[in-house]
């Protein structure tokens, strides 16, 4: 038995043996399969580098670059868009040559250009006509009266009215007395009462404190509604007594804004029934544009004849049409009028940058600090210059104006007629506009000194002097919008039969003309897939 237990100990310990050496061998197979893998895909990628020129290498270079690229542009603001930044001067500086060389060449060439046959023909014709049937005036001999019948002595006062003819923001564009004037008749119409002459609000930015009867003419004003409303200069002495001469004591019917012609009857009339006497202030755009006809026809009267300015505003904004009219005479004394928006008020509200640099920045500053007290600077309040350039919400500046009016045709022969307050800035940002048009003149440079002198520091009788001149120009240019060009337009259309020659520009693209480096001067100023179109 010792034997053949001796025997099957053997042959196990060779079977251990056997298998032991089989399993070293099957690792050491795989281990050199792994490395003849790895020496074979590093074959692999050294030759497709050789083949392909390098490519691995290559994307691993582009992978750094835009890594670095990213950081760089981490680190720097993207350019600004089209038309985001004030370059104008920088395109007049380019283009002025070609302006000087066309106005010679226009002076003295035997036949006119297509430009400055378009300009003489808008100044040298008369205004256009309107096809098919005839215009027919707002005003006519329909006008009735309201049904209502109060006591006479019922009286409607509207305070807080705003003679702003040179709206310079947005604070200011919604309270312009004429419009307001307007709808006060139409009110006191619709509810058969009488109406006082309204006060002005005294302005934080203007500050003039000129009343109703130093810019109208009153008694024109009460004469000419005498057939359709009950005017007085005053409240009578006793509704005054019973108010113990306070007119803040009487109530006041704050009205919403629009507010239909319903509403006046249906909660203004109780109220007015009830006491005798209600006062409404504020009133700027409080009855809806959207009236009866009657109504609205006695709104155009109020407009376009019971409103008429003091004789001393007349006389001699009549004697500086005339003048005008004089200056013109190479174009049959026709004249162009611009009214411009660039005082230093209009500017800073605006929130726009030129090219005035730190000092511009510093006064713009101060300037909002002045006329708004913080409202810039509150929380949540964001200011993009160049959002508002590309928007079309910055002040077109005198060079701007000039350029597109030369882009357009009108060449240095043209006389100008500048409506504006003071400009800011003036001596440098008028002097393009002057070099563009030599015979440009303002109230200033055509009225004498002692002829503006009583109407010095009264910026409305001031305004109405440039509010006359336009309305008689024969091309009238609007910059920026407001209530004065608004209100200019639609009298200008009322006096030339339903028509008058205007210019109003999209500033939209404008400004993206202004900032195209290929711009140029070719009989007018053109952008590459631009033309005209920065003008409606």
């Amino acid at each position: 038995m010792s034997v053949a237990s001796s025997m099957r100990g053997k042959a196990a310990a060779r079977r251990q043996g056997r298998g032991g050496g089989g399993g070293g061998r099957r690792r050491g197979a795989v281990v050199l399969l792994l490395a003849l893998a790895y020496a074979a895909g590093m074959l692999v990628f050294l030759l497709g580098g050789r083949v392909s020129g390098g490519a691995g290498v290559e994307v691993a270079s582009l992978r750094r670059r835009r890594r670095a690229d990213g950081a760089t542009a981490a680190g720097a603001a993207p350019p600004p868009q089209p038309g985001s930044v004030y370059r104008s001067h920088l395109v007049f500086e380019r283009l002025w040559p070609a302006m000087r060389d066309d106005a010679t060449a226009a002076a003295s060439a035997s036949s006119l250009s297509s430009s400055a046959s378009w300009r003489r023909s808008m100044l040298m014709t008369s205004h256009y006509q309107n096809s098919g049937d005839p215009w027919m005036p707002c005003v006519n001999n329909r006008l009735i009266r309201s049904g209502c019948t109060l006591k006479a002595l019922d009286t409607i006062s509207f305070a807080a009215l705003e003679w702003l003819s040179h709206n310079r923001s947005k604070r200011w564009a919604e309270s312009t007395t004429p419009f307001s004037i307007c709808d006060a008749v139409a009110v006191a119409s619709l509810l058969n009462a009488t109406l006082v002459i309204p006060t002005f609000h005294l302005n934080s930015v203007w500050r003039d404190p000129s009343k109703f009867g130093d810019i109208f003419d009153e008694d024109h004003f009460i004469e000419t509604l005498r057939e359709h409303v009950r005017v007085v200069k005053m409240l009578p002495e006793d509704v005054l007594l019973r108010f113990n001469h306070n007119i803040s004591s009487i109530p006041n019917m704050r009205t919403k804004a629009y507010s239909c012609p319903n509403y006046y009857v249906q909660k203004v009339l109780p109220k007015l029934r009830e006491i005798g006497v209600v006062r409404i202030a504020p009133f700027s755009n409080r009855l809806a544009q959207s009236v009866p006809s009657n109504i609205q026809a006695l709104r155009c009267l109020v407009n376009y004849h019971a409103l008429r300015f003091t004789e001393p505003i007349r006389i001699l904004a009549e004697d500086l049409v005339g003048r005008m009219i004089k200056k013109s005479s190479s174009t049959g004394g026709k004249y162009v009028s611009v009214h411009l928006r660039f005082e230093e008020d209009m500017v800073a509200f605006s929130c726009c940058t030129y090219d005035g640099g730190g000092k511009e920045k510093t006064e713009m500053e101060n300037a909002r600090e002045r006329g708004w007290r913080g409202k810039f600077h509150r929380h949540g309040r964001v200011i993009n210059p160049e959002a508002n350039r590309r928007d079309g919400k910055c002040p077109l500046t005198p060079l701007e104006v000039g350029m597109m009016l030369r882009g357009m045709g009108f060449d240095n022969t043209t006389s100008l007629y500048v409506a504006s307050g003071k400009i800011y800035n003036s001596e440098r940002y008028m002097a393009p506009l002057r070099q563009m048009f030599p015979l440009l003149a303002t109230k200033d440079t055509i009225a004498l000194p002692e002829e503006l002198a009583q109407f010095e520091g009264h910026s409305s009788r001031l305004a109405a002097l440039d509010y006359t001149v336009c309305v008689q120009s024969e091309v009238f240019v609007t910059t920026q919008g407001g209530n004065f060009p608004h209100f200019l337009m639609g009298h200008r259309r009322y006096l030339f039969g339903g028509n008058a020659k205007t210019i109003k520009p999209d500033k939209r693209k404008l400004v993206l003309s202004f900032d195209d480096p290929a711009i140029r001067l070719v009989g007018s100023i053109q952008a590459p897939h631009a033309g005209n179109t920065a003008t409606q």
